[in-house]
């Protein structure tokens, strides 16, 4: 083949690139998305897109994945077996760190959500997080943004990651069960569990991640946390696509910022409500704030995320890691002007 030839194939396929792009043809109609632990509020406006039918309404045929906990969920992309992860922003800045380049294109929490408690049998010797020593500590999955939290109250007793046991229990029922049997003496997870452990006074909450104030007090900033982030390759090979994913969760955050507790509960599987629709509300109430109303992901939350994680994980060294590329903000504005 001719250099002149090539030359002309290439501009061909330039073209054809740009009109695929300008039409919005999707390049990947059949989706499929990992997740650690989908009944959590943490997760809420994927549940919202799927069950209003925002995936369909964009031409996306998508396969939701449950597992444990956000690492394993995000072992599914790493391995192949699903092409998008749904979980926290932090994961795409200690992927970074291992060489491994994933991005984040649309957010779903601006609050980490999770809220760390220990069992009220052992409250009583426990003063600050230095006491956390010795302790079992349930989390959803080891290596989950919840035992980042775990892992930051540590940092501020002093401690280091050996001075606990870290157990994975899960999201659900599961993680209920293994702290009021005395599996696990403290435990890092998100709402309903922990308010439905509160109200039955089998925990006292010592971090709070559901409201601003308790996130500012345990990491001095706001963080972005629910999110959808793949591989950067697969952003790039897959622009269409990953706009209508975009745009499914971003007409979820909108939805969630107006509508009300009844809405909610006729939007979401039975089973989410683990038996108690009072309860569930009741926690929606506690963490309203923390879903993202637009889909954008903070600089300013980005940069503190990296300042964090840094403390107490040495793979990641600020100076190293390009943040630019951990997210990206580019399908959330058109997203945006989509749907005003």
């Amino acid at each position: 083949m001719s250099k002149w030839i090539r030359i002309a194939l290439g501009a061909v396929l330039i073209a054809l690139t740009a009109q695929v792009y300008a039409q919005g043809v999707l390049e990947k109609s059949k989706v499929h998305i990992a997740v650690g632990g989908k009944a959590a509020f943490y997760y809420l406006p994927l549940t919202i897109a799927e069950q209003l039918g925002y995936f369909k309404a964009e031409g996306l045929d998508v396969t939701i994945s449950d597992f444990a906990g956000g690492s394993t969920a995000l072992r599914a992309v790493v391995g192949g077996s699903a092409d998008v992860v749904s979980g926290a922003y932090e994961h795409t800045i200690s992927l970074q760190g291992k060489k491994q380049y994933f991005q984040a294109f649309v957010l779903q929490g601006r609050l980490p959500q999770i809220s760390l408690g220990v069992a009220t049998a052992r409250m009583q010797g426990y003063k600050s997080p230095k006491d956390l020593k010795g302790m079992k500590i349930g989390v959803s999955a080891p290596g989950s943004s919840t035992n980042n939290l775990v892992n930051q109250m540590l940092v501020k007793g002093g401690l280091v990651k050996s001075d606990v046991a870290i157990v994975g229990v899960g999201l659900g029922a599961g993680a209920i069960a293994a702290l009021k049997s005395g599996q696990i003496d403290a435990i890092s997870n998100t709402d309903p569990v922990m308010t439905k452990l509160e109200q039955d006074g089998a925990i006292k909450i010592i971090a709070d991640t559901r409201t601003l104030k308790g996130t500012v007090d345990v990491w001095g900033a706001p963080l972005p946390a629910g999110c959808l982030y793949a591989p950067i390759e697969f952003v790039k090979k897959n622009p269409n696509t990953v706009q209508a994913l975009t745009n499914a969760i971003v007409r979820a955050d909108q939805w969630l910022a107006k509508a009300t507790p009844q809405e909610i509960l006729k939007a979401v599987p039975e089973a989410y409500l683990l038996g108690d629709k009072a309860l569930y509300l009741f926690s929606y109430g506690k963490i309203k704030e923390a879903f993202s109303p637009d889909g954008s992901i903070s600089d300013v939350g980005a940069r503190a995320t990296l300042k964090a994680l840094a403390t107490f994980d040495p793979q990641i060294k600020p100076a190293e890691i390009k943040l630019e590329q951990t997210y990206t903000n580019e399908f959330v504005k058109r997203a945006n002007a989509k749907y005003k």
